[in-house]
C-alpha cells in the first residue's frame, strides 16, 4: 500500500496558457516540452487505514490546506472515487531539489510523480496514456512530465476527459544535443499561481490571438525536431514565450510575470546569439530566464546569465527521462497508440 517515485520537470518550449475545458482541466493550445533531467521531484505515497485524513509534507514541511486539499482531490481520482471516505486515507511526502512552485515546473514533476505513486500504491495497472489524462487534471503540465525527451500535449475534446494525453516526440536519448540553461532570479515562491494567472489572461485582447496562433508554432517545432534543426526549434521557442507573456501582460488587471533579470535575460541571450552563439530565450509563468542552446554553448551561455544583476545562480539541464517508480520501473512510451489531437 506504498510507493515511491520520481519525476523531473518539464519546460515547455510551445507554451502552455489556458484553458479549453476549466472542468476537466483541458489545455486550451497544444503544447511541447522538454523534460529535464536537472529539476527533480520525489513522492512517497503511503495508504494507511489507521489514518482519518489526509496529510501531506512537501519538503519536509507539513503542506498548507490548498496544496493538501489539491492532493487529497487527486487522490480521489487516482482510486476512482469523489468520496474520500470510499478510499483509505495516506501520507503523501513529496521533496524538490529545486525550488516550489517559483516558475520552475514543480506542479508538473510533482503530480506526474503523485500520480505514478498513488497508482502503484492502489495496485492499479496503468498505461502512460491513462497515467497522462490522470497526471493532466491535477495539472496540464504533469501530463507532459510522465515522459521524458520533447513531449507533445494536444487540446483534446471539451466534455471529453481522456481526450487531451501526452505523447513522446523524441526521447531523451533520440535528441540528447540540447540543453537549458536556467538563470534562476528567485527562491521564493511566485505570486500569481500559474492557474490563476490563465484564467485572468482570458480577458486579455491577445488571448484569441493567442490561442489561434498556437497550433501553427506546434507544427514549426514538430518539423524543426524532425529535422533535428536547433535554431528553428528556438526561433519557434522565443517566439511563443513572448507572445505567451504579451498575453498576459495585457489582461485586465495585467499579469506580470517578467522581472528585471528576466528581461535583462533576454538582452544578454540575444546579444550572445548576435555574436554567434545559438542561445534563444523562453520563460515560463515565472521570473527565470532560460536559454535553449547547444551543448557546446551551455557553459558560455550559464556565464552569460550568471552575469545578468539578480540571477542567483544557474542551471545547466540535458533532456531527461520520464517518470519512473524507485524500484526501476520506468513509464513506457510504446503503448501509446491514439492521435493527439493539436487544433
Amino acid at each position: 500500500m506504498q510507493a515511491l517515485a520520481e519525476a523531473r520537470a518539464n519546460i515547455a518550449l510551445v507554451k502552455y496558457w489556458g484553458k479549453l475545458d476549466a472542468a476537466l482541466n483541458l489545455p486550451a493550445v497544444p503544447s511541447l516540452s522538454l523534460t529535464v533531467d536537472a529539476l527533480t521531484t520525489r513522492t512517497s505515497v503511503r495508504f494507511d487505514p489507521s489514518r482519518t485524513l489526509d496529510a501531506l509534507f512537501i519538503d519536509q514541511k507539513p503542506a498548507d490546506p490548498r496544496a493538501l486539499g489539491r492532493v487529497s482531490r487527486h487522490l480521489d481520482r487516482v482510486v476512482g472515487s469523489a468520496a474520500a471516505n470510499a478510499r483509505m486515507f495516506a501520507e503523501v511526502r513529496s521533496t524538490n531539489d529545486f525550488p516550489t512552485a517559483g516558475g520552475l515546473a514543480s506542479s508538473a514533476s510533482a503530480f506526474a510523480a503523485l500520480t505514478l505513486a498513488a497508482v502503484a500504491a492502489a495496485g492499479r495497472e496503468s498505461d502512460p496514456t491513462k497515467l497522462s489524462v490522470l497526471a493532466r487534471q491535477a495539472s496540464g503540465s504533469a501530463a507532459r512530465s510522465i515522459l521524458g525527451g520533447l513531449v507533445l500535449l494536444g487540446v483534446g475534446t471539451p466534455g471529453q476527459v481522456d481526450s487531451s494525453f501526452a505523447t513522446q516526440v523524441a526521447s531523451e536519448g533520440e535528441w540528447p544535443d540540447l540543453r537549458l540553461v536556467i538563470g534562476i532570479a528567485s527562491e521564493a515562491p511566485k505570486e500569481i499561481a500559474s492557474t490563476d494567472g490563465m484564467n485572468q489572461s482570458e480577458s486579455s485582447p491577445y488571448y484569441a490571438p493567442w490561442t489561434s496562433s498556437a497550433p501553427a508554432d506546434i507544427a514549426r517545432a514538430m518539423d524543426a525536431i524532425a529535422r533535428r534543426d536547433l535554431p528553428a526549434l528556438g526561433a519557434v521557442a522565443e517566439r511563443s514565450a513572448l507572445r505567451m507573456h504579451a498575453c498576459a501582460l495585457a489582461a485586465d488587471p495585467g499579469v506580470v510575470y517578467l522581472r528585471g533579470p528576466t528581461v535583462e535575460g533576454l538582452h544578454a541571450i540575444r546579444k550572445l546569439r548576435a555574436r554567434g552563439v545559438p542561445a534563444w530565450f523562453t520563460c515560463d509563468a515565472g521570473p527565470h530566464p532560460k536559454a535553449l542552446t547547444s551543448p557546446e554553448d551551455a557553459a558560455q551561455v550559464a556565464r552569460a546569465l550568471a552575469e545578468v544583476p539578480g540571477i542567483q545562480r544557474t542551471i545547466i539541464a540535458a533532456p531527461g527521462k520520464g517518470a519512473l517508480l524507485l524500484d526501476g520501473q520506468r513509464v513506457s512510451a510504446s503503448s501509446f497508440t491514439p492521435e493527439t489531437r493539436i487544433a
